[in-house]
């Protein structure tokens, strides 16, 4: 199956953008914004599809009219190549709860999900209009995506975030929000003619201020003292990975551990957490690597305790490496953030001696593990 999504450098479409390059038999049909311009690209690209996930949209603007105006632009610009390639994909539109809120984004959404269900109705296609709550999740711009993702900015840079409303939330993580647009593509009820208004469920409901709090736990344990909040709840699982994509990675890692010597020999508190998972112990030769993959719900753990290793961090879909030098003889960790590849390499010339912990148990047929080289 061809699926092209529009807005595919966006929040949610470079995730759904990720999410769907790891599945079979999905063949995805790379977007530029410059076809919106083009309408011989934007025909061609409509012709490739079979199906389209319209994410492209402008969320917040100086100009209100700007925002309204855009969106349904894209909108009208996306039909109108559908119409003059006769091209009939499944069109997934990515509405809002806000929608009924009067303001120009949320008009801009309920008018955009109207013409795609009349150009569906018209044309005999298929077309599918979600209603979704407010998302939050990695990677998210502060100050424009989402609250979630202004606090994780401001808590990571030493700035105290100020709630304006302390109003009651629904919330969806990104990772969620895609597999429901994946169900959504993958669905076929055998109807060639189907308009579909589906209402995305949320998965937490929460006060601002509660949210808030749990950041500034984050903050106050990991940030100062590298200690793993407790992650056993599924929604702050989701926030501290969350979080921990706002650290800057550059200067914060490796983080220092005690090393407590005496006569009798050492002894170094390598992980301390409020949460389960697994511990593993590995030895590694010299310029031995190991890992080059990636996880994309684990948080995990490299601890060096003895010899010394180059530990390298990419994010997914980019092409900077962070690399960090990790010696025994100070002991030091490495976290590893979700959607980004990762390998350690022992550069000295003894045995390397290194702590793995993960917050759940590896199962081979769920394992969360993709390989890239870094």
């Amino acid at each position: 199956m061809n699926v092209g999504i529009t807005g595919q450098s966006g929040f949610i479409g470079k995730h759904l953008y990720n999410f769907l390059n790891l599945q079979e038999n999905i063949k995805l049909i790379p977007f530029k914004k410059e076809f919106f311009n083009d309408i011989e690209l934007l025909q061609d690209f409509t012709l490739k599809c079979d199906v389209i996930v319209h994410l492209a949209a402008v969320n917040r603007h100086s100009d209100p009219k700007i925002i309204y105006d855009t969106n349904i632009s894209l909108v009208e610009k996306l039909i109108a190549a559908l119409e003059q390639a006769e091209a009939m994909p499944h069109i997934l539109f990515s509405s809002s709860t806000q929608e009924d809120n009067n303001t120009p984004y949320g008009k801009s959404k309920q008018e955009g999900r109207k013409l795609f269900k009349e150009w569906a109705i018209r044309n005999g296609a298929k077309f599918t209009g979600f209603i979704v709550p407010n998302v939050f999740g990695p990677f998210g711009v502060p100050f424009y995506n989402s609250f979630i993702a202004t606090f994780c900015h401001q808590l990571t840079h030493g700035k105290q975030p100020k709630i304006e409303i302390d109003g009651e939330v629904k919330l969806i993580y990104v990772g969620d929000l895609v597999k429901e647009i994946f169900s959504k593509i993958i669905c076929n009820n055998g109807k060639k003619t189907n308009c579909e208004i589906h209402y995305v469920p949320h998965t937490t409901k929460i006060r601002v201020s509660e949210v808030l709090k749990h950041l500034k736990n984050f903050r106050d344990i990991y940030l100062q003292k590298g200690i793993i909040p407790n992650l056993d709840n599924e929604f702050e699982k989701d926030l501290f990975n969350t979080f921990l994509c706002y650290i800057n990675h550059k200067t914060f890692f490796p983080f220092s551990l005690t090393n407590h010597s005496d006569e009798r020999g050492s002894f170094v508190e390598t992980i301390k957490l409020n949460s389960g998972g697994q511990i593993s112990f590995s030895t590694t030769h010299p310029g031995v690597t190991r890992g080059n993959h990636y996880h994309t719900r684990k948080a995990e753990r490299f601890a060096v305790i003895k010899g010394k290793a180059k530990i390298e961090l990419r994010k997914i879909g980019t092409e900077e490496t962070l690399s960090f030098i990790l010696d025994g003889n100070k002991p030091s960790f490495v976290d590893m953030p979700i959607w980004h590849t990762h390998n350690i390499t022992n550069i000295g010339e003894t045995v390397l001696y290194t702590i793995f912990w993960i917050n759940e148990h590896y199962i081979p047929e769920n394992g969360d593990t993709y390989f890239e080289k870094v």
